[in-house]
């Protein structure tokens, strides 16, 4: 009873992943898929050392905030 509803859902599921890899997938071009554009070199240190920094200074900025407060 549940085989040819394993075998739908299967199908279905594979159609579904093969649309979106075609529709979606230009091919090829290193960076293309990533969020950020990574062809000016220092914008993107700048953007790294942003998002990475501020995950490091994090809890010394909460740590002194606390410790400031009365």
């Amino acid at each position: 009873m549940l085989a040819p509803l394993s075998r739908i859902s299967n199908k279905l599921g594979r159609n579904v992943m093969t649309n979106m890899v075609r529709n979606h997938s230009h091919g090829g071009v290193p960076g293309e898929n990533l969020p950020f554009d990574i062809s000016n070199r220092y914008k993107l240190t700048a953007y790294f050392i942003f998002y990475f920094g501020s995950g490091l200074a994090a809890p010394y900025l909460i740590t002194r905030h606390q410790l400031l407060k009365k």
